[in-house]
């Protein structure tokens, strides 16, 4: 079984490799490091530098250059730095042959980095075997790593070594636990559909975004729980629902786990069933960081995740949160200060563009409850309006 997370929570220290390409320029390339370095923190490791190289394409043996990892080598090992991370996913090959020149140095990929806050965040029987299911995926075509030890045992013509015997008996027991897994997750699957529909007709809502941007705290706020939530990313793995009551009338709300750019496959894979609770939603929750540089990117990024499980055509309200990180200050009509996103008023944000291009938009901060009575009475608009679609004889309770 793969180890439940594989960096220490002591505070190894870690150096961050990207490549900067025609397809990544610099600033790109910066911005995905600066989410690896969140990841890594997260997972409990100390990024303390970071290494970038142009190139036209990673290089297919080790990523990046021979001069640019030996550069890397001499830096870990005079600082004795404990891991090295990629930030893309690295092939079997490539993975081997870098973990060959750095030695017992811990090399991870963003795709390992990922499953590693994955396998440490999951709970439940449901979020502990999707993950469980990834790691092996993930592992399955990197076994011949685990065998360096045997490499000196190569079998020839007419001699199967022992080397080879062991790679062949390990990916057989990994293929029949992916098997089992798969297995696992299907009855998993059918008792929560039974759940869904055990939950009768109720309006269904689900909060969808990126990974850290509130999802959790808008939770907590309307349905008056105790949803887990910090400033981590994945903080939530487990889909949560929750009865929310506004004015009179009930419905159903789901915070489901967050997004990324580069997000792996296997996860996606894995975690569909889970996002089922998103395809059968009467309407999505798109809840945006609007504080981050480069929100309208994550904003594509859960998009095209939404495309991916076919949830793309659900009515959705997009809710701009975290307005309170701005130190806007109402501006009198004489002062000729530029407008700038730190001085943006809630006037001045319900005027931009994000506002035009999205029919159902709201600007709020969940924290600081800023705007929240509007979103509120956002949210039960629209709830109104399917249940007096679904039962135009039920009235009453509006």
């Amino acid at each position: 079984m793969p180890k439940k997370g594989s960096i220490k929570p002591t505070g190894e220290t870690a150096v961050l490799v990207g490549v900067i390409t025609q397809i990544q320029d610099e600033k790109k390339s910066k911005e995905y490091l600066d989410e690896l370095a969140f990841l890594a923190q997260t997972a409990g490791a100390k990024p303390i530098l970071r290494f970038t190289q142009k190139l036209a394409k990673p290089n297919p043996k080790t990523f990046i250059g021979s001069g640019k990892i030996n550069e890397i080598l001499e830096y870990v090992k005079e600082n004795d730095v404990d891991i090295v991370i990629f930030d893309d996913e690295l092939s079997p090959s490539q993975l081997r042959n870098i973990e060959t020149i750095f030695g017992e140095r811990k090399i991870l990929d963003r795709t390992n980095l990922i499953l590693d806050i994955f396998a440490g965040r999951a709970q439940t029987a449901h979020a502990c075997t999707q993950v469980e299911l990834a790691q092996y995926e993930y592992l399955l075509p990197r076994l011949t790593r685990m065998w360096t030890h045997l490499q000196k045992q190569k079998g020839g013509i007419g001699m199967k070594g022992p080397g080879e015997t062991e790679i062949e008996t390990d990916r057989r027991i990994i293929r029949e636990r992916i098997s089992l897994l798969k297995k696992k997750l299907k009855t998993i699957d059918k008792q929560m559909a039974t759940q869904r529909k055990n939950r009768g007709q109720m309006i269904r809502v689900s909060l969808v975004g990126y990974t850290n941007v509130g999802k959790s705290t808008i939770m907590n706020a309307l349905s008056k729980s105790e949803v887990f939530a910090e400033n981590k990313l994945f903080a939530t793995l487990d889909t949560t629902v929750r009865k929310v009551v506004i004015e009179n009338l009930p419905f159903l709300l789901s915070d489901t786990v967050g997004f990324i750019r580069k997000l792996p496959t296997q996860l996606v894979e894995s975690f569909k069933s889970t996002l089922d609770e998103v395809r059968e939603s009467d309407f999505l929750i798109h809840v945006v960081d609007i504080s981050h540089e480069h929100f309208e990117e994550q904003v594509d990024s859960v998009n095209n995740i939404l495309d991916e499980i076919q949830a793309s055509d659900k009515p959705t309200l997009m809710v701009f949160n975290k307005i309170d990180l701005f130190s806007y200050t109402p501006k009198d009509e004489d002062d000729l200060t530029p407008r700038t996103r730190a001085n943006n008023s809630l006037a001045d944000w319900e005027s931009t563009w994000m506002s035009k291009m999205n029919e159902n938009c709201i600007f709020i901060s969940a924290h600081q409850k800023d705007n929240w009575e509007g979103f509120k009475t956002t949210v039960y608009e629209l709830v109104k309006e399917i249940h007096a679609r679904r039962y135009p004889y039920n009235k009453f309770l509006y």
